[in-house]
């Protein structure tokens, strides 16, 4: 269970400034613990702490980072039930969900430990005409500096982990903002951080409210600034960052394409898209709302997917049969319910679901949904999938791209040369075929296009941009 309340972290040091922050259990809508919440002083002060730690933490061998991310590893093993309590607690996230945040957290730093010994340069021929002759190039990696990260709801551990553990890997001090709605993963991660020989100041987690927290962007003594969130809040933060590095990683409307060749294996496709669809109830960016099957396999695909959907079980998130959980909150909730009854005003037909009870919203999927409607062309960030018909391989392509988010896509078929086609003609971050586009694996670039967002991460594209190349030119004697 959780504490009755939780510090923050200050310069690498628990601070209990105040239990202003109430941290709800998301099925029962009760207070679930007490954080303490970050005034502009103390994010200004964490902010003075990871400038004033940055020379330490260059000098901060590779071996020894890589000493502290496997400490994190040991601890996140032995406190691996206690995280995904907390999970299932303060994100409503089942608990079979909530256990496997925590193996990605794990796989996270375990990959980041590997890496941090592995950021390396290269040799330059500078020889390539007559007046570069005697000259040699190096290259090394050398860390950015400070840096500002905000984080999101939906995986409160393991999308802080994907920047806290490159940056430590790196050798960047940082403040992280958990979402104030989900900070209790990101204050334990914290609290296993402290117990690290890492250089004071090296990092702050200050939760804060959104309209308090105007430093994690503007202050130009932050080198980068790397935001997990909705489109909306991540382009007006880049536009009011300055000078610094953003990297951004934001939404989508994930389409997936279930080609004529799928017929011998369609029970697998279909557990495949209730599972992209409606895992942790569709809160995730990659999350398969729009599905485009061939005409063929139409019939047959929408009836086995109403069926499977329908079996789904919905309730409190700490049972273990339990599927759909709560949406984080109420208005979250309305508001999927709002475009539910938009489409069927415009003629969508509900194959099942649809209702809502509180935070509860059914898992549901509509039929002949008119493109324009915002649960088409906006991203639903619930459970909610769209199912439409298409004839042409190409066809399905274009609709597809039709989008202003690009952040992954997923392709079920059997032609190399259709997997080829997508991989080239689709604009989006990632193609994954054979599987849907929720698919992902810690140590893979991740990012994307457009609405979607810029920069990647995956714990060595992360680090790349958490470094800066530095180059060395040497003219023999």
């Amino acid at each position: 269970m959780l504490k009755p309340s939780y510090p923050y972290y200050l310069a690498s040091r628990p601070v209990a400034a105040n239990t202003d922050l109430a941290v709800t259990d998301k099925f029962t809508g009760e207070v679930a613990t007490r954080v303490a919440q970050a005034d502009a002083a103390a994010i200004d002060a964490g902010i003075t702490a990871a400038v004033n730690a940055q020379e330490s933490l260059r000098q901060f061998a590779p071996w020894q980072r890589q000493a502290v991310l496997e400490h994190c590893v040991k601890r996140f093993r032995e406190r691996s039930d206690e995280l995904a309590m907390a999970l299932c607690i303060e994100a409503g996230k089942p608990i079979r969900d909530a256990r496997g945040e925590v193996t990605r957290l794990i796989d996270t730093f375990r990959v980041a430990a590997e890496e941090s010994v592995r950021i390396q340069g290269e040799v330059l021929n500078l020889e390539i005409s007559a007046r570069a002759r005697g000259y040699r190039g190096f290259t090394r990696r050398v860390p950015i500096g400070p840096c500002s990260f905000i984080s999101p709801f939906n995986f409160p551990l393991n999308l802080a982990a994907h920047k806290v553990a490159p940056a430590i890997a790196a050798g960047c001090p940082f403040v992280l903002k958990p979402a104030s709605r989900t900070p209790i993963g990101a204050l334990i991660i914290g609290e296993v951080l402290a117990e690290t020989d890492l250089p004071a100041g090296a990092f702050s987690i200050l939760p804060a409210h959104r309209d308090g927290a105007d430093l994690f962007t503007t202050d130009a003594r932050l080198k980068l600034l790397s935001f997990t969130g909705s489109p909306e809040v991540g382009w007006d933060l880049k536009a009011r960052a300055g000078k610094k590095k953003v990297v951004l990683e934001l939404g989508g409307n994930a389409a997936c394409i279930v080609d004529a060749d799928q017929a011998d294996r369609l029970d697998f496709v279909v557990e495949r898209l209730v599972f992209g669809a409606f895992y942790q109830s569709g809160q995730s960016c990659i999350s398969v709302q729009r599905i485009l099957v061939h005409d063929t396999l139409y019939d047959a695909l929408r009836e086995r997917l109403a069926a499977r959907t329908r079996a789904l079980v919905m309730g409190d998130p700490k049972a273990e049969e339990t599927f759909i959980g709560p949406m984080i909150d109420r208005r979250e909730a309305e508001r999927l319910e709002g475009w539910i009854q938009e489409a069927i005003h415009s003629g969508a037909k509900v194959l099942c679901g649809g209702r809502r009870d509180g935070v509860m919203l059914e898992a549901t999927l509509l039929e002949a949904v008119d493109a324009t409607q915002k649960i088409s062309c906006l991203e639903a960030f619930g459970p909610v999938a769209l199912l439409q018909r298409y004839g042409d391989f190409e066809e399905a392509l274009r609709t597809v791209n039709d989008s202003t988010f690009g952040l992954q896509a997923g392709v079920f078929t059997y032609d190399i040369r259709k997997a080829m086609r997508a991989w080239d003609i689709l604009d989006v971050g990632g193609v994954v075929i054979g599987d849907v586009p929720s698919f992902r694996v810690d140590n893979m670039p991740y990012g994307g296009v457009k609405d979607s967002g810029l920069g990647r991460e995956g714990i060595r594209y992360a680090i790349e941009d958490m470094t800066e190349t530095r180059l060395l030119v040497m003219r023999d004697a």
